[in-house]
């Protein structure tokens, strides 16, 4: 059976470090970010449409994934207690539970990390200060109810 990891964190507080760290483990790394870049695109957010295009194709590539038994680890924000949710439900007819994976990273680390950031790779998206900051603000937190919790690092609001 397939193990799928719910990258969780608000941007800039290292959620592909460690997913490109379990990619190198041996699982395959699904991420929106890598497939705008693939795309050509250079700046986010990305409008909605295309957001959802994106979204359809990664969720046919893990749901095919998973069904051939390969370990997958899901590089999105997963800001909301719904999304995280409904991957869970996604996965659940293959028997499969999720490991969300939050890095609690502090407010001021992640906005720095975004201010700093230069394009570079598909995993070095910039933001405005001050979207960067709302995602930030209004991220949801996992709890262990939600279902199977790694916290990395300490939270500092």
């Amino acid at each position: 059976m397939s193990k799928v990891v719910l990258m969780c964190g608000p941007a800039g507080a290292g959620k592909s470090t460690v997913a490109r760290q379990l990619e190198a483990d041996g699982m395959t790394r699904l991420s929106f970010d890598q497939e705008a870049w693939r795309r050509g695109i250079r700046s986010m957010p990305l409008p909605p449409e295309l957001h959802a295009e994106i979204e359809a194709e990664l969720r046919a590539r893990l749901l095919d994934l998973v069904q051939g038994g390969v370990d997958v680890v899901l590089d999105f924000s997963f800001w909301s207690r719904r999304a995280r949710m409904e991957y869970r439900e996604l996965l659940r007819p293959w028997g499969v539970v999720p490991e969300t994976v939050y890095l609690a990273t502090p407010r001021a680390i992640a906005l720095e990390r975004m201010r700093t950031r230069g394009l570079e790779h598909g995993d070095d998206y910039a933001l405005p200060d001050d979207l960067a900051a709302a995602y930030f603000d209004h991220f949801e937190p996992p709890t262990g109810d939600e279902g199977p919790l790694t916290v990395i690092g300490e939270e500092s609001r």
